[in-house]
């Protein structure tokens, strides 16, 4: 299993991976998008920072990229980087079929993204996905199951899936929505040939949304390693937007409000990698800082009482502007 390579290393960060949702496209969720883009966002521009982001993640000892069919040209800028670094060999490559990105490069576009888990989008994003990474890619994840995707009961996908993983492909699956608990779980029940077909899991968890926690622990518990998205919650949890509480901690360990919300996520002992989904190196830097916080038991009940309703906390996200 690819994530193998990780447990080997020992630098701080090699449990933090980055994610490229926020400079694969123009357009995204992310609270301060327009501060850390700024007006320019051509194709070329974005190429270059994603690079940069690249750069200082390998330098400063990050190990894990992750990348979407539906992050605009994320999986371009990705493989650009791979095939101008031929030496680079440790690193593991996750990418997530599911979602087709139809923003035509806006970020004001009225569709981002179209959503479909059947057999021939697999196919063909598949197919799209080898032609830019090749041989590169580890790990080809569902892109956000929840309980009702077909995903869970579909066998013809089950079996091409299984087809893929005899291939020497990591096959696994991310979730959102307030019901990741449930998706987890339906998605660890899901065998082929009496053997568990996934064998990584990626949700969101963050001290705002702590809900897939104990489904997490027993995925982990399952032998699957996890992967943690959106621990800074889309900005919230980064300043200036992050809560008093989350401030005042950032305070106290002299470091930033993501830091702090990431040193949290890091200490769940069932967190495989948690991503940073940076969108410039100043923020890479400050959420690498993640690694070495030490938060103690009054800041960590401080940060428990903050934990949101998931379905209030997915509401929220689903209000947040493309920027």
């Amino acid at each position: 299993m690819p994530f193998a390579r990780l447990a080997t290393a020992t630098t701080p960060t090699c449990h933090i991976g980055l994610g490229l949702a926020a400079v694969g496209r123009p357009g995204y969720i992310n609270l301060g998008r327009d501060q850390d883009l700024g007006e320019d966002r051509s194709v070329e521009t974005l190429r270059t920072r994603t690079h940069e982001l690249l750069d200082a993640a390998y330098a400063q000892g990050v190990r894990y990229f992750d990348v979407a069919r539906s992050y605009g040209r994320s999986e371009e800028f990705l493989a650009d980087w791979l095939n101008m670094r031929p030496d680079i060999d440790d690193v593991v490559v996750g990418s997530k079929w599911g979602y087709t990105y139809t923003a035509g490069w806006r970020a004001d576009a009225e569709s981002h993204e179209v959503k479909d888990h059947g057999v021939a989008t697999f196919e063909r994003q598949r197919a799209e996905t080898a032609e830019l990474l090749g041989d590169r890619l580890d790990l080809y994840q569902i892109h956000s199951v929840t309980p009702d995707s077909p995903a869970l009961t579909d066998k013809e996908l089950h079996a091409k899936l299984a087809e893929a993983a005899a291939g020497g492909l990591t096959v696994g699956f991310s979730t959102s929505g307030p019901a990741q608990a449930e998706a987890i779980r339906g998605a660890l029940a899901v065998t082929v040939d009496g053997e568990p077909l996934f064998r990584t899991v990626q949700a969101t968890y963050n001290v705002l949304e702590t809900s897939a926690a104990p489904a997490l622990a027993e995925a982990h518990d399952a032998g699957l390693t996890v992967i943690v998205k959106e621990g800074v919650a889309n900005g919230r949890l980064a300043d200036p937007h992050a809560p008093a509480a989350v401030r005042a901690i950032a305070d106290e360990t002299d470091l930033g409000s993501d830091a702090v919300a990431l040193a949290l996520v890091l200490r769940q002992p069932w967190a495989g990698v948690v991503l940073s989904g940076a969108a410039t190196v100043v923020q890479l830097a400050s959420n690498l800082h993640a690694a070495v916080v030490d938060l103690d038991d009054d800041q960590l009940a401080r940060l428990d009482a903050l934990a949101e309703e998931p379905e209030a906390y997915w509401e929220r996200r689903g209000q947040l502007p493309w920027h």
